[in-house]
């Protein structure tokens, strides 16, 4: 049987520039059948797949989902070689910079990342934004200068350029008048590009701030509203100024975002990469539910008593801060019943099949 390691993001995000393709970026903060249902929807439809964990869902002790990076990189690994699919890359999500003497601990992070098999990495400084600037490129000159070190230092480290490479600009910045909201402008944008291209630092996405949100959005029940806020004309504007750079912008915070307009709406020319995160944390309770009633019950009590707050509904509390259970609950989780992990996997195989059709990836990876 052959073995299936992830492959180098560079090579493998190049050659998927110039199509009309998201690549769906999957943070599996639970991994257990849903990494293999993912997987197995990735090779039936032969589209190409990346799963990815933030800083915070998974650090050098686990974050909050209890998966240290080679913990993450092995589950990933041997799910890919149980499923015999090739075409995947293990992605370092959100790798934070918010002040300068972070970087020493960020290095030791992706050491880390580097050792366990990670091939792609997305360096998130944004939060370095100088409001004091008098223009753009004094605006992200931290940011420039903190991503320029950081990814330098994964070059020395791998000892090449294939590894993939997203970086952000936007999560702090000016504010547009009507909204209230950050949002990315295109000279921000060309203008950070340009700066690390002279750095030698070439990225292949660019995470901005365009209306999306982390998680979900509420109503007065707490019932999860349709994430519908990403400006798409913005998106259009940014994507056709970098895309002859050799970039296209990484779409965050997709989950709740109806399949439809992802499907008719967003711009898949110059939209590369999609994160996809929650949607697969709130499926996997849905199993554990039905078929671990008992686990389920501990983990929705445990996050209950640990984070309700008065006038909250109980639904969004739990949605919002259920992640923090996992590590809580990390081996009853990964030793439920066989049933409950084919349950999983079946559930995490369907949802797949729908973003992935929205993403227009089926049939991308013929070629590679």
């Amino acid at each position: 049987m052959t073995e299936y390691k992830p492959v180098w993001g560079r090579p493998f995000y190049n050659k998927l520039h110039s199509s009309d393709c998201i690549i769906m970026a999957c943070n599996t903060r639970i991994g257990v059948g849903v990494v293999e249902g993912i997987l197995r929807a990735a090779k039936d439809t032969k589209s190409p797949i990346i799963f990815e964990l933030a800083k915070t869902e998974s650090d050098l002790k686990g974050g909050y989902t209890g998966l240290t990076p080679s913990k993450y990189a092995d589950l990933i690994i041997k799910a890919a070689n149980k499923v015999q699919y090739p075409n995947y890359v293990i992605h370092a999500d959100h790798i934070k910079v918010g002040k300068m003497d972070d970087i020493p601990g960020v290095k030791e992070l992706i050491l880390a990342q580097i050792d366990s098999g990670y091939t792609s990495f997305a360096i998130d400084a944004s939060f370095m934004y100088d409001k004091n600037g008098t223009n753009d490129r004094e605006h992200l000159a931290k940011n420039i200068e903190a991503t320029t070190e950081v990814t330098h230092f994964i070059e020395d480290k791998i000892g090449h350029k294939d590894f993939g490479l997203e970086v952000e600009v936007g999560e702090i910045g000016k504010k547009d008048p009507s909204t209230g909201l950050v949002k990315t402008t295109v000279s921000e944008a060309s203008t950070y590009i340009e700066a690390l291209k002279e750095n030698d630092v070439h990225p292949q996405f660019l995470a901005i701030a365009n209306g999306s949100v982390h998680g979900f959005q509420y109503d007065e029940h707490g019932n999860p509203l349709p994430q519908v806020g990403i400006d798409i004309d913005l998106t259009k504007k940014i994507g056709a100024a970098i895309k002859p750079m050799g970039v296209k912008i990484a779409q965050h915070g997709i989950t709740g975002t109806p399949l439809e307009i992802i499907a008719s709406e967003f711009p898949k020319d110059v939209l590369g990469k999609g994160n996809v995160g929650t949607n697969w944390m709130t499926l996997a309770w849905d199993v554990l539910k039905v078929f671990e009633p008992e686990l389920y019950n501990s983990i929705h009590g445990w996050t209950i008593t640990n984070y309700h707050k008065e006038n909250v509904p109980i639904n969004e509390t739990f949605l919002k801060y259920s992640k923090l259970a996992i590590i809580e609950h990390f081996n009853e989780i990964y030793d439920v019943k066989e049933s409950t992990v084919h349950s999983l996997m079946s559930a995490a195989y369907s949802s797949a099949l729908f973003f992935l059709k929205a993403f227009n990836s089926y049939n991308q990876i013929n070629d590679l």
